[in-house]
């Protein structure tokens, strides 16, 4: 149950990242989404679903956006209408400089009312005005802190500029958070500077460490390795060129997203760090939207050997 892994602090969790429908789709073409979704992650084997809220961040850079931005459905009524049949929790992202204290208490609310858990995220530009501080959200939150977990956002491409994701990390720990997604991860050097960071000031203050959730996804064009470059995820040069060059890109992505997922888990594993992985799927390709489902099944064979998961079957028993 993903809610006692993160309290127990276990390590090998599992996550599967999507996006809602686009706004203007039509009911009957959601419903068909949303059946197409859950004939492809019911089988899997997950702790927990995350849906993302799509924010135009266009403000954040000069650069001109690669693909236009299209706004998407509410997370959590896309969750909680069409996704109800997939049977484990949800994880549901939210910008909450965007809403007032009254409008977050309702959400929190609805969300606990379904099981669901929140990540809040910051404000899509700089200049955006916020309503409510991130800090004052987790206190609106902690009203749940028995019965929930919230998690937060890492990245590793701040950590490389600013050095102090590993401060940035245990202030939001000491706010209630238990958990951190990573943003998508290329330079497994940039994540595990985090780790080397954040396992040296945990010992320094004699504090736990929190979970990391390591988010990867696979790569299936050149047009969605310069959108990743646009979103700030930062990929090696000796990288992108083997990705460019290769005759299939979209093999070449699983194979260093399944790379780099092992990589880590010996770092983390080395430094007694609690973490997971969070296979993102935001693609409509067909083959895409497989290679995120073979990254899937593959990562959890990779856990399963390290003796950090169980199967569905020895589960289902177990609960029984």
């Amino acid at each position: 149950m993903f809610l006692n892994k993160i309290k127990s602090e276990e390590s090998g969790i599992l996550l599967y990242g999507i996006t809602p429908p686009k706004s203007e789709t039509s009911p009957e073409r959601i419903a068909e989404i949303a059946e197409k979704t859950l004939t492809r992650l019911v089988p899997l084997d997950l702790d927990a679903l995350v849906v993302y809220d799509v924010q135009d961040e266009s403000a954040r850079t000069s650069e001109e956006r690669p693909f236009p931005f299209l706004k998407a459905l509410d997370p959590l009524t896309f969750a909680k209408e069409f996704l109800q049949d997939l049977h484990i929790p949800k994880i549901i992202y939210r910008p909450a400089g965007k809403f007032s204290g009254e409008e977050l208490s309702e959400w929190l609310e609805d969300l606990h009312n379904h099981n669901f858990y929140p990540v809040f995220v910051g404000i899509p530009a700089p200049d955006y005005p916020v309503k409510t501080s991130l800090p004052e959200a987790y206190k609106i939150w902690s009203r749940h802190a028995d019965t929930s977990v919230i998690g937060a956002v890492t990245i590793p491409e701040r950590h490389e500029l600013l050095k102090d994701e590993d401060k940035r990390i245990l202030d939001k720990v000491n706010c209630g958070v238990s958990y951190f997604i990573s943003q998508c991860v290329f330079n497994v050097g940039y994540a595990k500077q985090i780790i080397e960071d954040l396992s040296c000031t945990c010992k320094n203050e004699n504090r736990k460490l929190p979970t990391i959730i390591f988010t990867l996804t696979a790569c299936g064009s050149a047009k969605t390795l310069h959108f990743m470059e646009w979103l700030g995820i930062h990929l090696p040069e000796e990288l992108k060129e083997d990705l460019k060059t290769s005759e299939n890109i979209l093999e070449k992505s699983v194979n260093i997203c399944l790379e780099i997922a092992s990589e880590l888990a010996n770092f983390c594993a080395e430094r007694d760090i609690p973490f997971g992985f969070n296979i993102e799927s935001v693609a409509i390709r067909k083959e895409e939207i497989e290679a995120s489902v073979d990254m899937v099944n593959k990562i959890s064979e990779m856990l399963k050997e390290r003796g950090l998961r169980s199967s569905k079957q020895i589960q289902a028993e177990i609960a029984e």
